[in-house]
C-alpha cells in the first residue's frame, strides 16, 4: 500500500502540490469551529504553499449538510430538541451526523484545472493505509456507478466508487472542494453507527431502509481514539517519504474565529 502513495517531498505528495507538509490533531470543536478551521487551513495553504493533514472530533452531535444539499424534511426545532447542532459544510455531498466518529481533512494548494480525481484517490489511499495499519480490514470500493446526487438522504446510505468500505459497507464518507488556488477534502470515519438515526430525524417520506454502515468499533472490537488514527497517518506518511511536522493549533485560532461567524449564520445553513 505504501508503494501506491509514491510521494516525493520536494515536489509535494503524489498528485497534491505543497512545498512541505504539516499535521494537526485538533481538540474537539463545535460544528461551526470545525468547518471554520478547515477553511482557515485553505487560506493557509494559499499563503504558505503548505499542505496539512488534520484529524479532529466534535463537542456535540452535529448534523452537517453538503454545500448544495436541500434541507427539505429536516426541522430545526426537532433537531434542537434532540440536542443536535446543525452546520453546512463548504464541501458538497449529503447529510452526515457527526458524533461517534473520527474526522479528517487535507488542505493544500491547487491550481485551476488540476484533476480532482487524482487527489481524491491519493488521499483515500493514504487513509486506507492508516486504517490497515490500525488493523481495520478495509478496501476501496470499485463497483460501477456514479456518486449519488446531493438530495436529503444520508451520506452513508451507499458507497460510491473510490470510497473506503469494510465488509462491503461504507466506512468513510468524503467530499472535496476547491476555491481560489486551494483545495479541501474532509470526511468522516465512523466509530459507531449514528447515521441510521438520520432518516427518522429527517422524516423523509418514502425513505427505504438502508443497510447500516461499517464502523471502526465493529472492525476492531473497540472504539479507537482520534490520536490513534493521527499517529497511524503520521507513520504512513513518514514511511512513504513525506516529512510532516506538527502544526500548533494556536496558529489557527484567530482565523478560525473569523470564519466561524459564516458557519453560524442560519441563512447559510438553511439556504436550500
Amino acid at each position: 500500500m505504501l508503494e501506491t502513495l509514491n510521494p516525493a517531498p520536494s515536489a509535494g505528495a503524489g498528485p497534491i502540490r505543497g512545498s512541505s507538509w504539516r499535521t494537526l490533531l485538533s481538540p474537539p470543536l463545535t460544528g461551526a469551529e470545525n468547518m471554520a478551521c478547515d477553511v482557515a487551513l485553505m487560506d493557509r495553504a494559499r499563503a504558505t504553499g503548505e499542505a496539512v493533514v488534520r484529524v479532529y472530533s466534535w463537542t456535540a452531535p452535529t448534523l452537517s449538510f453538503g454545500r448544495n444539499q436541500k434541507t427539505a424534511g429536516y426541522d430545526p426545532a426537532r433537531l434542537a430538541q434532540a440536542g443536535i447542532d446543525v452546520v453546512r459544510r463548504p464541501t458538497g455531498g449529503r447529510a452526515i451526523l457527526h458524533h461517534r466518529e473520527i474526522t479528517y481533512s487535507v488542505t493544500a494548494p491547487a491550481e485551476p484545472g488540476e484533476p480532482i480525481a487524482a487527489a481524491y484517490e491519493w488521499i483515500n489511499e493514504l487513509l486506507l493505509a492508516a486504517l490497515l495499519a490500525l488493523g481495520v480490514d478495509a478496501e476501496i470500493a470499485h463497483r460501477a456507478g456514479r456518486a449519488p446526487p446531493p438530495d436529503a438522504n444520508p451520506c452513508f446510505a451507499t458507497a460510491a466508487p473510490g470510497e473506503i468500505t469494510a465488509d462491503g459497507r461504507k466506512l468513510v464518507g468524503s467530499a472535496q472542494y476547491r476555491e481560489g488556488g486551494a483545495m479541501l477534502q474532509h470526511g468522516s470515519i465512523l466509530v459507531e453507527d449514528d447515521q441510521s438515526a438520520l432518516a427518522a430525524l429527517a422524516a423523509l417520506a418514502g425513505t427505504a431502509r438502508q443497510e447500516p454502515p461499517a464502523t471502526l468499533a465493529q472492525a476492531l472490537g473497540r472504539a479507537p481514539h482520534p490520536r490513534e488514527l493521527y499517529d497511524a497517518l503520521c507513520d504512513v506518511m513518514t514511511a512513504a517519504g513525506v516529512d510532516a511536522e506538527p502544526l500548533p493549533a494556536s496558529e489557527l485560532a484567530d482565523a478560525t474565529a473569523r470564519h466561524a461567524a459564516a458557519f453560524l449564520d442560519s441563512q447559510w445553513t438553511w439556504r436550500r
